[in-house]
């Protein structure tokens, strides 16, 4: 996935700030998501991955995608398929969702918790995480009972590990040093 990530970067760069420039980040985001799902189709990789000219590929991706694609978007995948890089656009989606948090000062924090939070708690802790962190917050909240108390925040490459089974762990191996 490194590989694609790799080849994403410089696609996804290119289609979010064409996507700036028009003022078109959630249309073209949009498209991106669509295309994205089409591309990491099971059929439509075997399609892609057999012996098809670039021709047909692009003639079958766009017919697939249809309406969900202006003209733009269709040039962008267009360019994809000549260079034999629509099995990239899971990566190219992830890439310009990336982009488009950071312009939008925006990060996605993943939490897990022992029980289901509830919206006041999640209230509480977005306010405190926006402080912490100087942006907007979307929390991604799950449940994982083996943690036993606590939270386990992941945003970005920071992590808090607030849980009870982390902190009794830290304990045991406190005690046996």
């Amino acid at each position: 996935m490194s590989d694609l990530t790799t080849v994403a970067r410089p696609y996804a760069k290119a289609a979010f700030d064409f996507a700036v420039e028009q003022g078109a980040l959630q249309e073209w985001q949009d498209m991106l998501a669509f295309a994205a799902q089409v591309a990491d189709d099971a059929t439509m990789q075997t399609f892609l991955k057999g012996a098809v000219s670039r021709d047909k590929a692009t003639q079958l991706f766009l017919s697939v995608c249809g309406e969900q694609l202006n003209e733009k978007g269709q040039n962008f995948i267009k360019v994809l398929a000549a260079n034999q890089r629509l099995n990239a656009l899971p990566a190219i989606l992830e890439k310009f969702s990336e982009l488009r948090a950071d312009h939008d000062n925006e990060v996605s924090v993943d939490v897990t918790s022992a029980s289901e939070l509830s919206t006041e708690q999640q209230a509480k802790l977005s306010t405190a995480l926006e402080k912490r962190l100087a942006r907007k917050v979307k929390l991604n909240c799950s449940v994982n009972p083996d943690l036993m108390g606590g939270l386990y925040i992941q945003a970005g490459d920071t992590v808090i590990d607030g849980t009870l089974k982390s902190q009794l762990s830290k304990l045991a191996h406190s005690l046996q040093s």
